[in-house]
């Protein structure tokens, strides 16, 4: 009687909902949509502002942090409840952000003012903000490390980079036109940017800042996701309504995978056997079975789905 009790308990205690959950903001319905990812079913749409766009998830589930571009705020999900539980101010037309590997903070790119702002999650504030050369900033990514920040500006052919622990802006690295999507490598020592006016992706060392590879990628290749083990590099093709699959380690192109229309920003599910990958134009996230490299759902969300986060 005293097991079951102390299991009852210890149920009790637990999240009301089990992961992994697949969230995607949707700009033009104003709500984040829950997909299930054990039944690629939507099983809870929130509603969480005017146009949603950069969203992550904290490291225990619990609560999301999403862009508002009309409101200039972060807004704060408690995805336990499944409503909104608050706002951090942020600036004129947010849109990417990210977050560290330890979960304390969320770096959020502020495309009028060209910076980037930093909140602490520990306290749901803003703590600092760096201003970047690149004009309208769309992405903020932390390198798994956390020591730099890479920064993609739509208006201009380079990635910014931030240390993190300095505070500031150390080196400008110049790609193609309209550097978009960022990803790492696991261990940091690389990151490959999607570039979308060139139909390009670059890989750069992160350690000499030095453009390593530029290879040809699809029509419009923007939104960039890296498998766990960092064997693989996935690259969405806005375009051509594909998915591009880049070995990491001959930086060659060994698949290409159709998706709906519009293909955007994506995610992994945490042991990489399925990608979620946001198709703005189809309204649905498509689902990839990255082992054998096919589509196997296509899972209607919201209008205009922005991008995906995974926890």
């Amino acid at each position: 009687m005293k097991r079951l009790l102390l299991l009852a308990a210890l149920a009790a205690a637990l999240p009301a909902f089990a992961a992994p959950f697949a969230y995607v903001p949707n700009e033009g319905s104003g709500t984040l949509s829950v997909i299930d990812t054990a039944t690629d079913h939507v099983v809870a749409e929130i509603a969480v502002g005017k146009k949603p766009r950069g969203t992550v998830v904290s490291l225990d589930g619990r609560t999301a942090y999403v862009s508002d571009q009309p409101n200039n705020r972060l807004v704060v999900v408690d995805l336990d409840k499944r409503v909104v539980s608050g706002g951090i101010p942020l600036g004129e037309s947010p849109e990417g952000v990210g977050i560290s590997a330890d979960g304390h903070w969320v770096a959020a790119a502020i495309e009028q003012s060209n910076d980037v702002v930093f909140v602490d999650t520990r306290t749901n504030q803003r703590a600092f903000v760096v201003q970047v050369k690149g004009k309208n900033p769309e992405h903020a990514e932390f390198s798994p490390d956390g020591k730099l920040v890479f920064v993609s500006a739509e208006e201009g052919g380079a990635v910014d980079i931030i240390d993190f622990a300095k505070r500031q802006e150390i080196a400008q690295v110049p790609v193609g036109a309209r550097p978009r999507g960022i990803g790492f490598s696991p261990d940091s020592r690389r990151a490959y940017i999607g570039v979308e006016a060139a139909n390009q992706v670059y890989v750069i060392d992160t350690a000499t800042f030095k453009v390593i590879d530029h290879l040809k990628a699809g029509t419009r290749s923007n939104g960039i996701t890296v498998s766990p083990d960092g064997r693989e590099v996935y690259v969405s093709n806005g375009g051509d309504a594909t998915v591009s699959v880049l070995d990491a380690a001959t930086l060659q192109f060994v698949a290409t995978i159709p998706v709906g229309q519009r293909p955007w920003n994506m995610a992994l599910t945490p042991d990489g056997k399925k990608l979620y990958v946001a198709c703005g134009r189809s309204g649905v996230v498509s689902v990839i079975d990255t082992e054998r490299r096919v589509k196997i759902a296509d899972v209607r969300v919201g209008k205009l789905p922005w991008g995906v986060a995974l926890r």
